[in-house]
């Protein structure tokens, strides 16, 4: 072959160590392990290579369109659907409802590629990480569950404000509950708590935050209080009499977990409600046990024993 070709390292490695095995420098066994290949591999390289030389080493399907190549039609048939509907999705939720609802069956990369040539996605910029002691998961399932509000515009402008009462298991990171109300209230977090109980039973212990449902935060004086409060709260006593402990987090990694699910749900969730045309409280509660279970995509779930 005359003019110039390319070649990669791995093949330019394959000259070196094929020309020392035609000297006998070396054995064939060697040359295998050295190339990570079968013997009889090294056997039709070193005769290929007395064949055809150096460009024997060149990998016969360079330059061909590989089999597997999805058609320029398909992607832009996808795309397109991208566009008119999930615009504003995220590559993985974008590939499940392509693979749901119309049939798409390429990989998550290649969508993302594609999303990110047409300017619908941008990578994230890696952010510096903060750094926050880890704080231990308990044992099992049941022992610890972490609940909070998140306050956030689930039907977007469809219909006002309101607040998704998250229940996250400790453990297993496993979504328990979610229940949509106006806002962050005593009441609220009663009625979400019976429908949670009445599913699981009682966990020993809940993990919220200071909010006011959960913890007196001024004294009778209305000042500031910086440290716990003996007193309880009409949910912590109700918490007591079913002897259930209520641990207040001092921060918002301190229950990670479910923050990071309240991001997730930001997301997810109010596309999902979007799709299906909700936007009511009432309609958002009736699917919510239907999101849930497609949600639930733990594999270290099964690795803890229930105790509820």
């Amino acid at each position: 072959m005359k003019g110039h070709f390319i070649m990669s390292n791995k093949e330019v490695n394959r000259i070196v160590i094929i020309e020392k095995l035609i000297k006998k420098e070396i054995k064939q066994r060697k040359a295998a392990q050295t190339l990570g290949l079968s013997v009889r591999q090294i056997k039709r390289l070193k005769k290929r290579y007395k064949r055809e030389g150096t460009t024997g080493m060149i990998h016969k399907n360079r330059g061909r369109i590989s089999n597997r190549k999805i058609s320029d039609k398909e992607i832009n048939r996808t795309m397109e659907i991208v566009k008119k509907q999930y615009w504003d999705f995220g590559p993985t939720l974008a590939l499940e409802k392509l693979q749901e609802h119309h049939g798409v069956v390429f990989s998550r990369e290649t969508l993302r590629k594609e999303m990110i040539r047409d300017g619908i996605w941008k990578p994230k910029r890696q952010r510096k990480p903060s750094i926050h002691q880890m704080r231990k998961r308990r044992d099992q399932r049941g022992e610890l569950v972490q609940i909070d509000g998140s306050p956030h515009a689930w039907f977007e402008d469809r219909a006002s404000e309101c607040c998704l009462l998250v229940f996250i298991d400790d453990a297993t990171s496993e979504l328990l509950w979610l229940e949509f109300c106006k806002s962050e209230t005593i009441n609220a977090y009663f009625k979400a708590n019976f429908g949670y109980l009445k599913k699981y039973g009682k966990p020993l212990a809940f993990y919220a935050d200071k909010h006011s449902v959960f913890r007196i935060n001024s004294d009778k004086n209305g000042n500031s209080s910086v440290n716990d409060s003996h007193g309880l709260t009409q949910f912590g006593r109700a918490m007591k009499e079913l002897g259930i402990e209520l641990i207040c987090a001092n921060s918002a990694p301190a229950k990670g977990r479910v923050e990071k699910a309240n991001f997730t749900l930001q997301d997810r969730l109010v596309k999902e409600l979007r799709l299906r045309g909700i936007s009511t409280i009432e309609e958002a509660n009736k699917y919510l046990p239907e999101f849930i279970r497609k949600f639930r995509r733990n594999p270290g779930e099964k690795r803890y024993k229930s105790i509820i």
